[in-house]
C-alpha cells in the first residue's frame, strides 16, 4: 500500500498547504532558537526559559477565548489574523536584545499559536465532514511532519555555519512561513459564523463542562509523550546508556519520518467514539511497554545492543503517539458542539502548552533522578490515562444526551403560538 501524504483535493488539501507553508519555518526554527536567543539576542538560559514558560502559560488560557471568537466572527478570517500575527511575532525576534522586550514577543507568540490552532480546527469543522475529518487531520499532520523534518534540515545549516547572519534567516524564513499561511487560507471558503448563543447560555460553555474538562485532562497527561521525545529521551540516552549521542538526532527522524509515513494508515480505523477510546487504550498499553523497554536500555547491555533496544523503544513510542493522536482527535470533536468547535478545541488544545511547561520537570525528576523505578511509574500514568479515557468519554456522552433530554422537555412545554 503507497504512502500517502496530501489529503484529497479541495479545501483538505489547502489546509495542508497552509501547514506545510508554515512547518517549514518551524522545523528551522525550532532546532536554532535556543542557540539564536543566546548568540544573537544576548539572553542568559534563565531568561529564556522564564520568558517561554510564562508566555506558553498565558498562551494556554487565551486558546478558549481565541477559540470563541473564531466561532463567532468566522475561523477563516480568525485564523487569518492569527497566522499574520503569529509572522509578526516571529519578525520582531530580528531586532529584540533584551529580555523584556523578548518576553512581550513571546507571549504575543504563544498567544496567536494557541489561537491559530483552535481557529484551523474551526475551520477544518466548517469544511470537512464529521466522518472524514480524522482522516484529513492524519494527513494534516503527516504533512506537518514531513515541513518540520526538511525545516529541522535547513536549521541544522544554519547550526552548521553558526553565524548571525544563518539564524537571522531562519527566523525571517519562519515569519514568512506563517505570512504564507495566512495568504493560503484566504483561498479556502469562508464558513459561516455560529448561531447566536440561547437564552442562558454561558458564553465560554466549554468551561462548565466537566466531562470534556477531564478528557482534556487525560488527554494533556498522554501529551507528556512530547517533552519525553524532545528532552527527557535525549538525556537518558546521554546520561543513563553508553549509545552514541547521534542517537538522539536519529530516534527523532525515526519519530518524525514513521509519523510522516503512517499517520494517516493509523487512522483509518478511527470513525466514531468506541473505535477512539479504543485506539488511546491501545495507546497506553503501547506507551507502557515503550517505558518498560527504555528502563532495560540502561542495563549496560553490549552498545550496539543498548541501541537496537533503544531503537525498539522509540518505534513503540511513536505506534503509540500515533494511536493516541488519531483517537484524541476523533473524541475533541465529537464531544464538541457543532457551534461551539472553536471554543472546545481551544480549550482541548491547552493540552500541548500545559504538557510543554510541565512535562519537563515532570519527566526529568522521574527518569533522570529515579531511573528505572521512574521509567515504570511513568509508564504505569500513561496506561491509567489510556484506560480512564473510555468511561470519561462515556460519561460526555451521557451528559450531552441528558442535555438534549432536558432541552427537548422544555421546547415541549412552551405554548403553541
Amino acid at each position: 500500500m503507497p504512502i500517502q501524504i496530501l489529503p484529497p483535493a479541495g479545501a483538505p488539501r489547502v489546509l495542508a498547504a497552509a501547514q506545510l507553508s508554515n512547518s517549514l519555518g518551524d522545523g528551522a526554527y525550532y532546532v536554532t532558537s535556543a542557540l539564536y536567543f543566546t548568540r544573537v539576542a544576548g539572553l542568559s538560559p534563565t531568561q529564556i526559559g522564564l520568558a517561554l514558560t510564562a508566555a506558553w502559560a498565558i498562551g494556554s488560557v487565551t486558546g478558549v477565548p481565541l477559540g470563541a471568537l473564531a466561532d463567532r466572527k468566522g475561523p477563516r478570517g480568525t485564523a487569518v489574523l492569527l497566522a499574520l500575527a503569529t509572522s509578526a511575532s516571529v519578525a520582531s525576534f530580528l531586532f529584540i536584545r533584551s529580555f523584556v522586550p523578548f518576553l512581550v514577543a513571546a507571549c504575543l507568540y504563544a498567544v496567536a499559536q494557541c489561537g491559530l490552532a483552535a481557529a484551523r480546527q474551526a475551520l477544518l469543522a466548517g469544511l470537512v465532514t464529521p466522518v472524514a475529518r480524522t482522516g484529513v487531520l492524519a494527513h494534516l499532520q503527516s504533512t506537518l511532519n514531513a515541513g518540520l523534518a526538511v525545516g529541522a534540515a535547513l536549521g541544522g545549516l544554519a547550526l552548521q555555519h553558526d553565524t548571525q547572519g544563518a539564524y537571522l534567516a531562519v527566523f525571517a524564513l519562519d515569519a514568512a512561513g506563517f505570512l504564507l499561511c495566512a495568504l493560503v487560507l484566504l483561498r479556502l471558503p469562508a464558513v459561516p459564523r455560529s448561531v447566536a448563543r440561547e437564552q442562558g447560555e454561558p458564553r465560554l460553555a466549554v468551561l462548565r463542562d466537566r466531562p470534556y474538562a477531564v478528557i482534556t485532562a487525560l488527554n494533556a497527561v498522554l501529551l507528556l509523550r512530547m517533552p519525553l521525545l524532545s528532552l527527557a529521551i535525549p538525556l537518558w540516552v546521554v546520561d543513563r546508556t553508553d549509545a552514541p549521542s547521534w542517537l538522539v538526532s536519529a530516534l527523532f527522524v525515526l519519530n518524525t519520518l514513521a509519523v510522516m509515513a503512517f499517520q494517516v494508515r493509523m487512522a483509518r480505523g478511527v470513525s466514531g467514539p468506541r473505535t477512539a477510546t479504543r485506539a488511546v487504550r491501545h495507546s497506553g498499553l503501547v506507551m507502557l511497554a515503550s517505558c518498560g523497554v527504555f528502563a532495560f536500555s540502561a542495563a549496560g547491555l553490549p552498545v550496539w545492543t543498548t541501541v537496537a533496544i533503544l531503537v525498539a523503544g522509540a518505534v513503540l513510542q511513536v505506534i503509540a503517539e500515533m494511536q493516541q493522536s488519531a483517537g484524541s482527535w476523533q473524541i475533541s470533536f465529537g464531544l464538541a458542539p457543532a457551534h461551539q468547535v472553536g471554543q472546545y478545541q481551544g480549550f482541548f488544545g491547552t493540552g500541548v502548552p500545559v504538557a510543554r511547561t510541565l512535562g519537563p520537570l515532570l519527566l526529568t525528576s522521574l527518569l533522570v533522578v529515579w531511573g528505572v523505578p521512574g521509567w515504570l511509574l511513568l509508564g504505569g500514568i500513561f496506561l491509567v490515562a489510556g484506560l480512564a479515557m473510555g468511561p470519561a468519554v462515556r460519561w460526555a456522552e451521557r451528559a450531552q444526551a441528558e442535555a438534549r433530554a432536558a432541552e427537548s422537555m422544555v421546547i415541549g412545554r412552551l405554548p403553541t403560538p
